[in-house]
């Protein structure tokens, strides 16, 4: 059975939507990155990137969000769109992967855990916010963001915009993008993710933002500059 490694974050998120959405069968496994259980020598030999998600379909191993996204799409043959949206498929899922994801992390960093940069919160922030306009602009005209039908694009930023309550401090952030505010509605009520959210029930993730989580998330603040 195909086994995914997860923490309720947004990238592995976007995997256990996608498996939902294709009715895959899958096996959990927790991988607290609060506690810093991805940096164990087990799950550096999966990623070396020592981030998640990873999955392990039968001895193939996937790591990052967006390349799982596709492999899995690939392999079940849907969620990729038609033949002559390819191009926007891969497009805007490179948008979400190089820039909504990035710009997002990096706002909810300085906005919310460091935030004695206001040279740092303010760049991040406004790039943040940016990316939201630019997804609400396309979205004024059209139902999804990269394919006529509900494709991988839009199961990867869904992830990121469920985030930005959080990131931005206000519950009404999308108010000021009413397209992408519509979209997300859509996209949320989805059963795929309704279950999708319920799938960490039951693990003990850490909840506490403490030192040691400081130190699990960004272990290079704490290393000697070289």
């Amino acid at each position: 059975m195909l086994k995914l490694y997860f923490h309720h974050t947004p990238n592995p998120m976007k995997v256990a939507v996608l498996l939902e959405e294709l009715g895959q069968p899958y096996k959990i496994v927790p991988v607290d990155s609060f506690r810093g259980e991805q940096h164990s020598p087990a799950f550096r030999a999966l990623n070396p990137n020592a981030k998640l998600p990873v999955i392990d379909d039968d001895g193939t191993i996937v790591f990052d969000s967006n390349a799982i996204l596709l492999y899995l799409a690939k392999k079940a043959g849907r969620l990729l769109g038609n033949a002559d949206e390819r191009g926007s498929l891969l497009s805007w899922l490179m948008f979400v992967a190089t820039g909504l994801g990035p710009y997002s992390g990096q706002a909810a960093h300085f906005l919310r855990v460091h935030t004695d940069s206001a040279y740092a919160s303010n760049r991040y922030r406004r790039e943040a916010g940016r990316h939201l306009r630019v997804l609400d602009e396309r979205l004024s005209t059209r139902e999804y963001i990269a394919t006529r039908d509900y494709s991988i694009v839009d199961i990867s930023a869904w992830a990121w915009i469920d985030r930005m309550p959080f990131i931005f401090g206000a519950d009404d952030v999308l108010d000021a993008t009413p397209s992408l505010k519509r979209w997300f509605a859509t996209i949320d009520s989805r059963p795929a993710v309704v279950r999708a959210r319920e799938i960490a029930a039951g693990i003990d993730f850490k909840a506490e933002f403490d030192e040691e989580t400081l130190r699990s998330l960004f272990p290079q603040n704490f290393t000697p500059a070289e």
